[in-house]
């Protein structure tokens, strides 16, 4: 397993910036790490992406050095494995509500005496083929992996203290327009309301030592989110498309 440089970043009080994409060329995640992002988070939720295209989509992050990372579908403790033994370095694992779900979640990603998951030859551990043991590699990989649960609901919101005691996570990701629609805001998180939720969801999290990630759509709302103390930042890759495209069209008039 390589060590996951988004996560020492982190542990560093540093920002990191990052896309969701859900592509399944590897051509794009390529793409996205020599344009200098600090990581690349498949959409395993939205998207049609299989666990059997991760593995290439991993290793051409690997190439141009960004952190591959994924959104997975559901607390399904064996499809998290399947993402991790492929090389992903971090799980964010959308709707958590409840202490039960996220103990689940930690419980998934991690090897024992931290977790459940199981251990396999697999190309995360370099099919034991590599200079470290398998106990190393286990150790070493419980260090590395990002556990990131999403707070897109009320409930979750309403849950938070007792979310955050959970031992074994890295941060929270709040995810606005979902939070907005589970407050009755059907058409986006632009209300009052919605924005006082979630700085109060920003302030609760920072306040218990844990990283805040939560979208930017561009450069200017990123700095202003990092100023704030949110360090991970994460646009799609349709979103960065769009304002490029949108910058580069002003060229005709």
């Amino acid at each position: 397993m390589k060590q996951n440089i988004v996560k020492t970043r982190l542990n560093n009080g540093q920002p990191v910036l990052g896309v969701l994409a859900n592509s399944a060329d590897p051509t794009i995640a390529e793409l996205c790490g020599f344009s200098g992002l600090d990581f690349y988070m498949i959409d395993g939720e939205h998207s049609p992406v299989t666990t059997a295209q991760v593995q290439d989509i991993v290793r051409a992050c690997e190439v141009s050095g960004i952190t591959p990372l994924v959104r997975v579908r559901s607390n399904d403790p064996k499809l998290i494995l399947q993402f991790l033994d492929a090389g992903v370095m971090g799980i964010m694992l959308p709707g958590v509500s409840t202490v039960a779900e996220l103990e689940a979640f930690v419980k998934a990603v991690k090897y024992p005496p931290v977790g459940t998951r199981g251990f396999g030859f697999v190309r995360a551990n370099d099919y034991l083929m590599g200079t470290m043991s398998q106990g190393e590699y286990v150790e070493f990989a419980n260090e590395q992996t990002l556990v990131l649960p999403q707070i897109e609901n009320k409930e979750a919101v309403d849950n938070l203290d007792q979310l955050l005691t959970v031992e074994g996570v890295d941060g929270f990701v709040i995810g606005p327009r979902d939070l907005a629609m589970s407050m009755g805001y059907y058409d986006g998180s632009a209300h009052d309301e919605v924005k006082r939720t979630i700085g109060g969801v920003v302030e609760k999290i920072k306040k218990a030592g844990l990283v805040v990630g939560t979208t930017a759509a561009t450069g200017d709302q990123a700095r202003a989110l990092i100023d704030r103390g949110v360090l991970f930042c994460l646009n799609t890759f349709s979103g960065l498309l769009k304002s490029a495209t949108t910058d580069f069209m002003k060229g005709r008039g």
